[in-house]
């Protein structure tokens, strides 16, 4: 058996009767012998939204359960915790009378106002029309059916009223609904624990637009949802500005990351390996050969291959070269070095001198003739003497 504090919600009468004790309104308080529906939040259950509790008519109506309303405290709005003798006279407006009575299925009090302010609130054409009692009482959590056939999921009994509360809006309308035992308070009243501030909040209500709901409720009540929407406002805000962040975050590192890549990327492509090594040191070998061959005064020392070809060129044609395009330079170089590598016949000959076919030196043989023939000559003249 489970012990929660409860807060129903009724509308009185509306008719407020002056007596030489104040003045006095009837209200049904209370209903017996039906099934009303809870929220699971509300009742402390996890599993389910919604508990169907049976009110027995015997148990609303038992006279342990009757003789608890009488005196109890009118006040305005719930106060937390309830009203005790240490705050009776800071919260009471009033009081239910004694003539507390059944009527039918339902339980029936005068409502008697003593306190002007409270007097006024209620006359007043927007003034609040709700009730709602504030009581403790045991809650079995056991399945069954009533004898109307209606199923429950458990049981509600014993009852004991702490007070009834004056409310512009009661929490669960015009049906029955648990309190806010989580916080031990008798139902989710925006109101303080002062009857002079609470009935000024009561007297004036305002509609808030919540989620395209509208919500009526007290200037109190407005002003809390209306922080609460802004506090929202400011969260759903800075969640945003902090995901753009995150965002624009990874988008830099993704750039950073990029921009390192791509300049590794370039340091691979300058590093040579040993086979393009050894080809671009034995091409270089081959380009100064030709150029040194070709123009042999030219100075390479440096120069860029196509610096190189430009020079040799120039140093063999002039100025004829100026302005000429990088193509032109090269086929004019590839041109000469072709030329280079021809044949002269004349050029081998004085650098190797000509042969015979048997190999002899014509220019030896030529000289060593004409001294022989010198030698010989005084044998032809007048004088020379005739062999027999």
């Amino acid at each position: 058996m489970t012990e929660i504090k409860f807060t129903d919600a009724m509308i009185h009468d509306g008719v407020l009767r002056k007596t030489d004790d104040g003045h006095v309104v009837h209200a049904r308080v209370a209903r017996g012998g039906n099934v009303q529906n809870y929220r699971g939040s509300e009742m402390g259950v996890t599993d389910r939204d919604v508990v169907r509790i049976y009110r027995p008519s015997d148990a609303v109506f038992a006279r342990n359960a009757i003789n608890t309303y009488a005196r109890k405290p009118i006040t305005i709005g719930h106060p937390e915790g309830g009203v005790s003798d240490e705050t009776w006279k800071d919260l009471a407006v009033g009081e239910i009378d004694r003539d507390v009575v059944r009527d039918g299925e339902f339980v029936s009090v005068p409502l008697l106002f003593r306190d002007a302010k409270a007097i006024t609130m209620m006359q007043a054409a927007d003034g609040p029309r709700e009730l709602s009692m504030g009581y403790v009482a045991s809650v079995d959590f056991s399945d069954g059916v009533t004898p109307d056939g209606d199923s429950y999921d458990a049981i509600m009994t014993d009852f004991r009223m702490n007070h009834v509360a004056v409310v512009p809006l009661a929490r669960g309308g015009k049906e029955l609904r648990i309190g806010d035992g989580a916080d031990a308070r008798w139902g989710a009243s925006p109101y303080n624990d002062r009857k002079d501030t609470i009935m000024a909040d009561a007297i004036n209500t305002r509609t808030v637009l919540i989620d395209g709901l509208s919500v009526v409720t007290t200037d109190a009540g407005a002003q809390a949802l209306e922080k609460l929407q802004g506090t929202i406002a400011d969260a759903a805000k800075k969640m945003a500005d902090a995901e753009t962040a995150h965002a624009k975050a990874i988008a830099d590192a993704d750039a950073k990351l990029a921009k390192a890549e791509a300049a590794l990327d370039a340091e691979k492509a300058k590093v040579l390996s040993d086979a393009d090594l050894d080809k671009r040191v034995a091409d270089r070998a081959d380009l100064l050969a030709v150029a040194k061959g070709i123009a042999p005064d030219v100075k390479t020392a440096g120069l860029g291959d196509a610096a190189i070809r430009k020079a040799v060129v120039t140093a063999k044609l002039g100025d004829a070269v100026e302005g000429k395009s990088d193509a032109y330079i090269d086929a004019r170089f590839d041109i000469l070095a072709e030329n280079l590598n021809e044949a002269d016949p004349f050029a081998d000959g004085l650098k190797s001198g000509v042969k015979t076919a048997n190999d002899a030196d014509p220019a030896g043989t030529a000289y060593a003739s004409n001294v022989a023939s010198m030698a010989d000559a005084w044998k032809s003249g007048p004088n020379a003497k005739k062999e027999a």
